[in-house]
């Protein structure tokens, strides 16, 4: 039986759970689950990993550290070695790595990216695989919008998301649409 371990790390928008596990020297983040104003990110932890453990890693705190320093506003480069994207469905794969690629102060629309992985009328697919992202924040799915301008969703809340692209020096309309002309793909 694969076991699974969790640690809980503070950020300017509350905590961020990483869930990971361990293959003799080999380590897998599993999941990153970001707190939104409903639940915080232990609680969702729980809820889909009934039998986690609290664990501690350099690896991990190195990457904890990295989302802390993102989510304070730096400019972070993460390395996607360390996720596990065997959990992933090939399309969801496609789509989280055409999302990778989006530039830090960039933006695409879902149906942008649904383009650039060859899926036509794709808008939605691409969507619900941002939705179930397994690891927000080193996959920046906040820099996916709805082509209308108007933010979309996103696991850390749409405040997050929105207090993200303008640390990112993305602009939004008194109405709340982005207003940008970086726009990816």
């Amino acid at each position: 039986m694969v076991e699974y371990y969790f640690t809980n790390f503070s950020s300017p928008f509350s905590t961020f759970t990483i869930i990971w596990d361990e293959h003799g020297p080999e380590l897998k983040v599993k999941r990153i689950f970001l707190s939104d104003p409903k639940i915080k990110s232990e609680e969702k932890a729980f809820e889909e990993f009934k039998t986690i453990k609290l664990g501690s890693s350099s690896i991990i705190n190195s990457l904890g550290n990295k989302i802390v320093h993102f989510l304070e506003g730096e400019k972070i480069e993460f390395e996607l070695q360390i996720v596990d994207f065997n959990q992933c469905f090939k399309v969801q794969k496609e789509v989280l790595l055409a999302e990778y690629g989006i530039p830090r102060g960039w933006i695409s629309t879902y149906k942008r990216i649904a383009n650039k992985i060859g899926i036509q009328n794709g808008a939605r697919v691409v969507g619900n695989a941002l939705a179930r992202n397994p690891f927000p924040i080193v996959i920046p799915c906040h820099r996916a919008i709805k082509t209308n301008g108007e933010l979309g969703g996103f696991q850390g809340g749409i405040e997050m998301k929105r207090a993200l692209l303008e640390m990112e020096g993305i602009r939004f309309s008194n109405k709340g649409k982005v207003i940008t002309n970086r726009i990816y793909y």
